[in-house]
């Protein structure tokens, strides 16, 4: 029989301990270096970035790890206040390694029964601290995108008297959401054919909020141009400002017009585990759908999402169709177990792990911790900046998201947004810190999500100096 040294080399289970022992300590290393002096970031231009991997000349995995970490963001650098994405608890990550290596693909029950049964123990927790009772359900997704896409085709599988998956679509359909929601819910509904006229924006209020009495309007218009409104989305919360709609009023409002309410909780809808936030959320428990990113606000790697169905029936409708090579002949609520039932995806990573860790190993209050001290540091540095002459808040801050930006009196408007694009363009040069930008009504504000629990007061002053003594050499 013919040799094939390759594969048998790339099996080897003494090389697998080997490199895994070096990546091991050139990881800890990592993050043992983050808490020094050392800077967030290593920006290139993506040109140069590409022309570097293209002419790459690999020599070992060891020199591999080292110059991938040296040309990456550093997300555990207390520096990093960047993007809403974690900064992953080193035990959690480790089960991506976990899950690489076991590679259990989930589909039905058969190729994945610890993780299938894991991930029903994490839906029930979630689903317990919204408030929802026994008949609900759910399932974890790849991200936020794929979750308020399976939210909304729930939503559209719910129209009564219709059967759009099998019929297709034959009404002009419509979704109303917030002007500040994120992009992902407009691209989820034009994924489902709804068109331009189909995404109904409204307008926000003064704390960048669903405005209620717009959405009244932008509803009675919808309906008078003859579209089916399938869902209300709202946010909690929003992306650019962090501001959680009125959740409460919004479901009020659906329960009384039969409207399904989706709500993308993808940043702060972790504060359900948080006694001093949940506040925030009231009203949450009305919702026919909720989908949470623990990699955002609960310290697990991406892609991880759960997304929950107050009735577990539109849960296992949305996506049946007939495969019987995978799955029984029985009633869908009754397979739990078989997850593709439930979900666009067929063969999926083994999500479950990253949460389930860290809830066992450290409880659930590991995840109020974490949200209560990130939400109050952003608190804190909203008074920072109030207090600095040189900085005007662009709102009062809800969350761990803070928009604010450089002022000087002797400029105009129009100059004071060309110098605070100038001063984000310079920080993420300088490297040392890395924050991000918005803009609100017309006004260019920088921006920070303050994501890393190692963050603290000092790093948060340090950045308001750095950006004096930037806007000082412009």
């Amino acid at each position: 029989m013919k040799e094939y040294p390759l594969l048998k080399q790339a099996y080897n289970f003494e090389d697998f301990q080997k490199n895994g022992h070096q990546i091991l300590d050139q990881l800890t290393e990592y993050l043992q270096n983050q808490q020094g002096d050392v800077k967030a970031n290593n920006w290139k231009n993506p040109n140069s970035e590409l022309s570097f991997w293209h002419s790459y000349e690999f020599s070992n995995v060891e020199n591999f790890i080292e110059d991938l970490i040296n040309h990456s963001i550093h997300l555990h650098n207390p520096k990093y206040i960047g993007h809403q994405v974690s900064v992953p608890a080193p035990l959690s990550a480790l089960m991506n390694l976990v899950s690489g290596v076991l590679n259990n693909g989930m589909a039905v029950y058969e190729m994945g029964p610890a993780a299938t049964a894991i991930e029903k123990c994490i839906i029930e927790l979630f689903c317990n601290q919204v408030g929802y009772d026994s008949n609900a359900n759910g399932v974890m997704t790849s991200g936020g995108t794929l979750a308020n896409l399976t939210g909304l085709l729930a939503a559209r599988r719910s129209l009564k008297g219709q059967d759009i998956w099998k019929n297709g679509n034959k009404d002009k359909l419509a979704i109303l959401v917030s002007s500040q929601a994120h992009y992902s819910v407009d691209r989820a509904a034009r994924v489902m054919g709804l068109g331009d006229d189909g995404v109904v924006l409204v307008p926000v209020n003064s704390g960048f909020s669903m405005d209620i009495e717009e959405m009244k309007r932008c509803y009675a218009e919808t309906i008078d141009s003859g579209f089916k409104v399938i869902a209300i989305v709202g946010s909690a919360c929003s992306t650019a400002t962090g501001s959680y709609d009125d959740l409460e009023q919004i479901g009020q409002f659906c329960q009384q017009n039969g409207v399904w309410l989706h709500v993308d909780g993808a940043h702060g809808g972790a504060a359900i585990f948080s006694n001093q936030h949940k506040n925030l959320l009231k009203g949450l428990e009305m919702a026919d759908s909720i989908i949470i990113d623990t990699h955002k606000m609960m310290m697990t790697p991406a892609l991880s999402t759960v997304v929950l169905f107050k009735d577990k029936r539109h849960g296992s409708r949305t996506f049946t169709q007939k495969a019987q090579y995978l799955f029984e002949d029985q009633a869908l609520e009754e397979q739990w177990y078989n997850g593709g039932l439930r979900t666009f995806e067929c063969t999926k990573f083994m999500i479950c792990l990253k949460f389930y860790i860290l809830w066992k190993t450290y409880g659930i209050k590991i995840f109020e911790e974490n949200i209560d001290y990130l939400y109050g540091l952003g608190q804190t540095f909203s008074e920072m900046v109030k207090q600095h002459n040189s900085f005007q808040l662009a709102l009062e801050p809800q969350t761990n998201i803070v928009c604010f930006r450089y002022i000087d009196d002797d400029l105009t408007e129009d100059q004071l947004n060309q110098l605070n694009k100038k001063i984000r363009q310079q920080l993420l040069e300088d490297n040392e810190f890395y924050i991000v930008q918005t803009v609100l009504n017309d006004t260019h504000y920088l921006r920070v999500t303050i994501m890393n629990p190692l963050t603290t007061e000092k790093h948060m002053n340090n950045l308001l100096e750095k950006i004096c003594q930037i806007a000082e050499t412009i």
